[in-house]
């Protein structure tokens, strides 16, 4: 038996403003992939982080998936896929935020996580709600520099969760937080190897 175990918690909470970004071929389209760290609690909304923007709301944006969370313990390898293709030759570390997500959060993965099921936090009245993972696109390839990102992503398992707003709140960096779960009718990690068979087809 595990005693004193560390609670899953927020990393780091980043947002972004949209700005161009140079797609594979060349075409330049707006994108809020870039997100950044913020230092101090940030206000939630129904449609996501105050500050922070969606280009396309087809792929990430609205009610549903308002809010990206993403685990920290995935970055260490995306760092050795990109060194591993020549995209990074140094051995600073990947800035949290980095892929896209809103919420960099240590301590809970995919194959613990289920559509329905709510994050509460520790010192807020935000309650997040677990809707679908990130199928990734080309801008996600765009910043991780090689062509073969966004089909490793679903294969791997390694996609993060969308989530919509069910209580509005503030989150900060190293809040605590705690998942209840919802029906568990269907598991991210079936959901994404679902995503991952049409992928091969």
């Amino acid at each position: 038996m595990v005693l004193n175990e560390s609670p899953p918690r927020i990393r780091s909470v980043n947002r972004a403003l949209a700005a161009p970004l140079r797609l594979p071929g060349g075409r330049s389209v707006l994108s809020g992939i870039g997100k950044r760290p913020v230092a101090g609690p940030v206000a939630v909304g129904k449609l996501g982080l105050q500050g922070d923007e969606q280009a396309d709301l087809n792929v990430h944006g609205g009610l549903h998936k308002a809010v990206y969370a993403y685990p920290a313990e995935h970055y260490a390898a995306w760092h050795a896929q990109r060194r591993a293709h020549g995209v990074s030759l140094f051995d600073e570390a990947l800035p949290p935020g980095f892929l896209g997500e809103n919420l960099t959060i240590e301590g809970l993965l995919e194959t613990e996580v289920w559509v329905g099921d709510t994050l509460r936090f520790d010192g807020s009245a935000c309650v997040l709600r677990v809707t679908a993972p990130r199928e990734p696109c080309g801008k996600f390839i765009a910043v991780m520099g090689y062509a073969e990102a966004a089909r490793q992503m679903v294969r791997e398992a390694r996609c993060g969760w969308y989530l919509a707003v069910d209580e509005p709140g503030e989150l900060a960096p190293g809040m605590a937080m705690t998942l209840q779960p919802g029906r568990r009718a269907l598991s991210i990690l079936d959901a994404i190897r679902a995503k991952w068979a049409r992928h091969r087809h």
